[in-house]
């Protein structure tokens, strides 16, 4: 109910933001404003309205279609239309997303690979974990594995 009267007073409105407007001077000397002027003053118009438009011409049989899609007629066309829009907008935003956690984690595997490849050519002594979690120390060949593929790794998400 309450938007019925809200949607009938902007009616109202908006059928008098178009009416013809205009300006004069009342026998107090005072400059009035209206849509209509009282008998026996000189009134200025001001603004006109907005022109009607005119009929576009009828479309090519081709263009038809086109112009159909493009203006739809019933608001149900056009919640269809509007709920299409949201629905690429938010694929779009769940893109730009998923690009972003792509590039991040890229980083991240660039910077472990980079960590990696500077421990295995410090010289240092490295050790491991085995399977039942005791520790050994990798022999000059398995670090010498380890570089390589280390080195492999920097080249694949350093890039």
């Amino acid at each position: 109910m309450k938007r019925a009267i809200v949607l009938a007073a902007a009616c109202a409105f908006a059928a008098a933001a178009m009416a013809q407007q205009y300006k004069w001077v009342n026998k107090n000397g005072r400059v009035e404003y209206g849509d209509a002027p009282p008998p026996g003053v000189t009134a200025t118009p001001l603004r006109p309205p907005p022109p009607a438009q005119a009929p576009a011409p009828a479309p090519k049989a081709a263009d038809k279609s086109a112009a159909a899609k493009k203006a739809p007629v019933t608001p149900a066309e056009k919640e269809a239309d509007f709920r299409k829009r949201q629905e690429e907008a938010a694929k779009e935003r769940e893109k730009q997303a998923q690009e972003q956690q792509a590039a991040a984690d890229k980083r991240e595997n660039c910077a472990r690979a980079q960590d990696n490849l500077r421990t295995l050519e410090s010289g240092q002594r490295v050790a491991r974990t085995d399977a039942k979690g005791e520790r050994y120390f990798l022999e000059d060949a398995q670090i010498a594995q380890e570089t390589a593929r280390a080195r492999q790794a920097v080249q694949q998400w350093c890039k």
